[in-house]
């Protein structure tokens, strides 16, 4: 018996699933995902929402920021480089008074401070954006997304 050619092999998938209900008779809504952790989302005060979450499309940026900020550290870790503080400032460009509206560049800026190698933080970011996360290779067909970064030593 001949073993099934690799064409004949679905690829394996995982299964990714959230659940969002309205909160209120307006644009509010809660979402929750595997961890049962809430997430406001909102529209804008333009349109009837009234600012109790955070709008779609900014999710996506934080979605992206928070992707990247896990590859990241987890690259620096194994690297025995030690973050003590970290922070990404994600600015997404789109285009105006046009629907849809998709982001048209993304920029991240990296700011971390600990006892770190800068091209160790740079090859880590470079990793993220290149390798491992999943949410850039999302964004990335519709989007120029780049960035940069500021290393600060540790205090004392």
């Amino acid at each position: 018996m001949q073993p099934e050619s690799p064409a004949a092999t679905p690829p394996k998938t995982n299964t990714m699933k959230v659940e969002l209900a309205r909160v209120d008779d307006a644009f509010h809504f809660e979402a929750t995902g595997v961890a049962n952790v809430p997430v406001h989302i909102d529209g804008a005060v333009g349109i009837g929402g009234h600012n109790a979450g955070a709008r779609p499309m900014e999710l996506l940026l934080m979605g992206l920021a928070g992707c990247s900020a896990i590859d990241v550290v987890l690259i620096l870790q194994k690297q025995r480089q030690r973050v003590d503080d970290f922070r990404i400032t994600v600015e997404g460009r789109r285009p105006a008074d046009v629907t849809p509206s998709p982001f048209e560049s993304i920029h991240l800026h990296y700011f971390l401070k600990g006892d770190l190698s800068e091209d160790k933080v740079r090859r880590a970011i470079d990793l993220s954006m290149d390798k491992y996360c999943s949410a850039t290779a999302q964004l990335r067909p519709s989007s120029e997304i780049s960035y940069s970064l500021t290393v600060e030593p540790a205090d004392g």
